[in-house]
């Protein structure tokens, strides 16, 4: 049994939030899709690049946040313009 504290390649944290970046497994988790699908939403563009980090693949938190929330404002523009397309022939 060795002695002294057990040695580890990063620090333990058991805070309660995503890190900032992530590998793609887990940036496909944190938006709820399969690395699949998640790789494909990249190469069309509906998703940020990765960023390299000493040869490390990752996704920023913050920009997958901004993706997400520029698709929402997208999705929204698109039933609105839907909608008022509807009310226009009605008239």
């Amino acid at each position: 049994m060795a002695d002294g504290p057990a040695r580890h390649d990063k620090p333990a944290d058991n805070k309660n939030y995503p890190p900032r970046l992530m590998r793609l497994e887990r940036a496909a988790a944190y938006l709820d899709i399969s690395p699949s699908h998640f790789l494909k939403l990249v190469a069309d563009g509906l998703l940020p690049r990765s960023v390299r980090l000493r040869g490390s693949v990752a996704w920023d938190r913050h920009d997958l946040d901004t993706a997400v929330e520029r698709l929402k404002d997208d999705a929204i523009n698109t039933v609105d313009r839907a909608l008022q397309e509807m009310r226009n022939r009605r008239k």
